[in-house]
């Protein structure tokens, strides 16, 4: 009653959402932030729909089943050994069930794993406009970008480590040609000396970064054992394996603290893992990679502390929590 208390109370009190961490008492899945999470929580909500007839179904056969036939109320049993009927009954009817599942899952799985062709994404919005199609211009521009296609994919490389992560930017680089790189540790480890700073298993010491409102695509990999490279406010989970190299996509609208873990058993300190992203607006990206470049890491860690707000009424809005 306790958990189920705070959990309406933050529900009705809280601020907007800045930072999407797991509540305690909370029920479901955390927020969307992608369109790859909202249509991850709409086929859950599909599912439901089909699973709960299912099991009232199958619970009332079995309660059918006990109380009609058992040894006092049928103690000379009927003996035969097929039905036609019932056989294709169970037959079909769980085929049809799977044929509508995969309706809408296999559209969602090429939605999450297949990075989308930004000219291609341009072209056809501009097409649907030039034809008056405005309700399929809508439909289109909820699940694609064509403003996002239009500034092209910032790249971003995760690799996972014994228990840490590597952050490349290959697109961003200094004078050298060397691209911005470096190495995000767990402020936790289970330790009686672990920082009290930041939210517990959680932060890291200098986090991924990345602009609001654009196309990220993330490769991933690993430089010792299978870890994965999860943030379950996006939707995405992408295993990092040794000698790969795996890719995904997502696009974040709204600035704020997202957090994840690896999600994959890597070893003694697989717990102590944690993956912080932070979307802030391109100016602000922009700031943080100047940091980043000249070497002043701790810098740029503080210049995304207070993120910046989209909204030109609102200079900033906290999400230090």
């Amino acid at each position: 009653m306790r958990h189920l208390l705070a959990a309406l109370s933050a529900a009705l009190f809280a601020a907007p959402a800045f930072a999407a961490i797991p509540r305690d008492g909370a029920l479901g899945m955390q927020p969307a932030a992608t369109r790859i999470a909202e249509r991850i929580h709409h086929f859950h909500t599909f599912l439901l729909w089909i699973i709960i007839p299912i099991t009232i179904f199958v619970l009332i056969l079995l309660l059918w089943v006990i109380l009609r036939h058992n040894s006092r109320t049928n103690p000379t049993p009927r003996k035969f050994s097929h039905n036609t009927l019932i056989e294709v009954i169970w037959t079909v009817v769980p085929a049809l069930i799977l044929v509508g599942i995969a309706s809408q899952s296999f559209p969602n799985l090429y939605y999450q794993d297949v990075p989308p062709n930004l000219q291609m994404v341009q072209d056809k919005a501009n097409k649907l406009l030039a034809d008056g199609k405005s309700a399929e211009y809508e439909r289109f521009t909820k699940e694609y970008n064509p403003e996002a296609a239009a500034q092209g994919f910032v790249n971003v490389k995760a690799q996972g480590n014994q228990w840490n992560w590597t952050y490349t930017y290959p697109d961003i680089t200094d004078d050298a040609g060397y691209p911005l790189e470096f190495v995000s540790n767990p402020l936790q480890v289970g330790l009686s000396t672990d920082s009290k700073e930041g939210i517990r298993n959680l932060s890291v010491d200098y986090p991924m970064v990345v602009p609001a409102g654009r196309y990220i695509r993330y490769y991933t990999a690993a430089a010792d054992v299978i870890h994965s490279f999860a943030v379950p406010a996006f939707g995405i989970k992408t295993d990092a394996v040794p000698g790969r190299l795996n890719e995904g996509w997502f696009l974040v609208d709204e600035p704020g603290t997202y957090y994840g873990q690896c999600s994959e058993l890597c070893g003694v300190n697989h717990a102590y893992m944690p993956i912080e992203v932070r979307v802030v607006p391109q100016e602000q990206f922009d700031r943080w990679a100047e940091l980043m470049l000249a070497g002043d890491y701790d810098a740029a860690a503080a210049s995304v502390q207070t993120i910046a707000s989209v909204e030109p009424a609102t200079k900033f809005a906290a999400v230090t929590e």
